[in-house]
């Protein structure tokens, strides 16, 4: 019997992490009620599931969590419309939705053996650390390089997976560099816009590949100074999300040009992206 692609699993929240001062971001840890569909939800760090909440709908959410992690699923995610807020009114054992996964995941296999390079900010954190998870994991680790993470948010109540971040800074393979736009009586570490802190740590681009995701007026000024640094295009890999709804390419409401960001993406480098229309 063919099953119906838009049948989500049957799932539990087990845990809720608040990730900002202000209660806007929240990560929730879930685990699927059925055994046999966990076993064939097999993802990679990139993709992204629909997360429907019963009775509202359903929203495509990145999945922050890396396959590394056996067991469960993590999505943070940041309230802004109907399915997103009736999900941050839940609480943990609440039954939620999940089917996919769904979209292309980082090009993993072409960044064996480089330096990584990772920027963000904000929530767009989010899905670069399944990918940084996956990486630093010790079944993986030493298929990379050196791996640097640039990662900034407005201000220190904004940042996210504070206890990831402190974990990520107390090892040795990991150059962490954690800034804010604005700081606060208590804020004792760097203040700068994440653009202009990327160019006075100033990564080398010989071999390396540089990851980034967060706001797009970020993106669109990292990826300026990274191409002044002397990155090429197929060296700059960012992920987008823009407009996305159905997950399967069905609904036609992301796509660009020939494109579907849910199917072709969402991750794309900067080179396959300058052949796209300018509608991202």
């Amino acid at each position: 019997m063919v099953q119906d692609v838009y049948l989500p699993h049957v799932s539990r929240i087990r845990r809720i992490t608040q990730e900002t001062d202000s209660s806007d971001v929240k990560t929730f840890e879930v685990i699927f009620l059925n055994e046999d569909a966990w076993q064939g939800f097999k993802y990679a760090p990139g993709q992204f599931a629909e997360v429907s909440i019963f009775g509202v709908g359903e929203a495509p959410i990145s999945i922050t969590s890396s396959p590394t992690q056996e067991g469960y699923l993590e999505f943070s995610v940041k309230r802004m419309g109907a399915v997103t807020t009736a999900l941050h009114h839940l609480e943990e054992g609440a039954v939620i939705g999940v089917r996919g996964p769904y979209g292309n995941t980082f090009p993993i296999e072409d960044m064996k053996g480089r330096d990584i390079i990772f920027i963000g900010g904000g929530i767009g954190l989010a899905p670069l650390r399944s990918l940084i998870n996956y990486m630093l994991s010790a079944k993986y680790r030493a298929d990379f390089g050196k791996i640097d993470i640039i990662y900034g948010a407005r201000s220190p109540g904004d940042l996210v997976f504070k206890w990831e971040l402190e974990k990520w800074r107390q090892r040795d393979d990991v150059n962490l560099v954690v800034t804010v736009d604005r700081g606060d009586d208590a804020w004792t570490g760097r203040v700068g816009f994440v653009p202009a802190v990327l160019k006075e740590v100033a990564p080398a681009p010989g071999g390396a590949v540089a990851v980034t995701c967060g706001p797009p007026i970020m993106i669109k000024f990292v990826i300026q100074n990274l191409l002044e640094l002397g990155f090429a295009p197929e060296q700059i890999v960012t992920t987008l999300e823009m407009r996305m709804k159905c997950g399967i390419g069905k609904c036609g409401r992301c796509n660009i040009g020939s494109k579907y960001v849910c199917k072709d993406g969402p991750v794309f480098t900067y080179a396959q992206l300058g052949e796209m229309p300018k509608e991202y």
